[in-house]
């Protein structure tokens, strides 16, 4: 797959040590084990001149206390809390002075974030995203993108996971559904 870096946007989603590193408190080894992956699609696209975008799920201790029914903590347990080292992105990535970071509070990247008005700026209409977890956050995100018409697409090989099984469903239903699929190997900037 071809892709214009003046209008491609790569979207690292959620890689925190909150997620990704074992002391986190909802790790998932299978987003540990995506670094080389993202750090090899990040190179390729700093070099063909395309943007680069990180997420960064984060959440006020209070965030959940007058909700009516979404409460990320009642279904999760208290995780990347604002102001705590789970917010960070993992060491093993690292974050440009250029990147563009969005603070999160939902599983969508593009809910009540500057995120939609940073691609329209910039002129990005194809997406290229990776990062955790496969069948929350990346997916919800890509949801959320196709629905704004921006083409989003899964680098399937560089999306975290709890189960090989949750990665498989985001990626097949992403494609059904809005979105499309690539292999690492197989994104070519042009």
């Amino acid at each position: 797959m071809k892709f214009d870096p003046d209008s491609t946007a790569v979207v690292v989603v959620d890689m925190q040590n909150g997620f990704c590193h074992p002391d986190g408190s909802l790790y998932a080894p299978g987003s540990e084990g995506v670094f080389d992956q993202i750090q090899e699609l990040l190179a390729r696209a700093r070099e063909a001149g395309a943007s680069v975008v990180f997420t960064r799920d984060v959440h006020p201790p209070e965030q959940f206390e007058d909700t009516h029914y979404y409460d990320e903590f009642d279904r999760w347990g208290e995780h990347v809390v604002e102001g705590t080292w789970e917010t960070e992105i993992v060491d093993e990535l690292d974050v440009h002075e250029d990147d563009h970071v969005v603070t999160k509070h939902t599983y969508d990247a593009f809910y009540q974030t500057d995120l939609e008005g940073y691609l329209d700026t910039h002129g990005i209409k194809d997406l290229l995203i990776c990062g955790t977890l496969a069948n929350v956050c990346v997916l919800h995100t890509a949801g959320s993108a196709g629905l704004r018409d921006f083409k989003p697409v899964i680098v399937e090989d560089a999306v975290g996971y709890i189960e090989e099984g949750h990665k498989e469903y985001a990626v097949e239903h992403s494609a059904w559904l809005f979105g499309e699929g690539v292999e690492l190997d197989d994104v070519e900037f042009e």
